[in-house]
């Protein structure tokens, strides 16, 4: 009974999850300093239950990625808000593999890594955020040096979402520019509404990920105990 409780669990979770076997391996000869500077991100794979709620308002969104000295990076994204342009900074750190790195996510509480896949550094590149292939964190990310990318670097995008298990909902491309960065007056009103809403979305998104945790498990526990139940049939 034991053995087929195995192979019923293991179906389930093959048919709910990603490719583990994926064995992913990060850009050959990878040249960071090549690799530094502006992109853009024109494409998002995210299996995420928060992720689904808001991806009809994901937009192609700007970075910037600059080398800090020491083989470290740190990569400045801005999205527009209700208050303006909002800053995020996250530093990622080097490892002895050219083209991958970590970094601590303030969201999760966990240390990440970061597999640049493919890029031929002057038009595209397919980044892997944490390839464990945890289905909660795991990102698959498409960047452009412009805006606007051409339809086959898309579908090779996308193609390479769904050889890691990501489903066809969970890829989206949008078309929308976001307009941030612009030049703004710097107010200190504007400043304080921003860390407020900063602050009030971070508390909403850890609850909101805790409550999908509990309910993940819940029902988890019930599928276990009508499988053993119906094996004691």
């Amino acid at each position: 009974m034991n053995l087929a409780l195995a192979l019923l669990l293991c179906m389930f979770l093959e048919a709910h999850g990603f490719n583990k076997q994926y064995h992913v391996e990060p850009q050959p000869n990878f040249d960071l300093e090549k690799f530094a500077g502006e992109w853009y991100r024109i494409g998002l794979a995210d299996e995420s239950a928060l992720f689904a709620m808001f991806k009809s308002q994901l937009k192609v969104s700007k970075g910037l990625l600059v080398l800090n000295g020491n083989g470290n990076v740190n990569l400045t994204m801005w999205t527009m808000r209700p208050y303006g342009c909002s800053v995020n900074v996250y530093s990622y750190e080097k490892t002895d593999v050219p083209g991958e790195f970590t970094y601590f996510s303030k969201r999760h509480r966990i240390t990440k890594d970061i597999t640049i896949v493919e890029t031929n550094y002057t038009d595209y590149s397919l980044v892997l955020k944490y390839k464990n292939l945890e289905k909660e964190y795991t990102q698959v990310a498409l960047y452009g040096r412009s805006s606007i990318l051409r339809p086959d670097l898309i579908e090779r995008f996308r193609s390479f979402a769904l050889s890691l298990g990501f489903s066809e909902e969970a890829i989206i491309a949008p078309t929308d520019v976001d307009p941030c960065p612009i030049p703004e007056t710097s107010q200190p009103w504007s400043q304080t509404m921003g860390y407020i809403y900063s602050v009030l979305l971070h508390i909403w998104g850890t609850v909101f990920v805790l409550t999908q945790t509990i309910i993940g498990e819940m029902q988890h526990y019930d599928i276990v105990n009508v499988t053993q139940f119906v094996l004691q049939l």
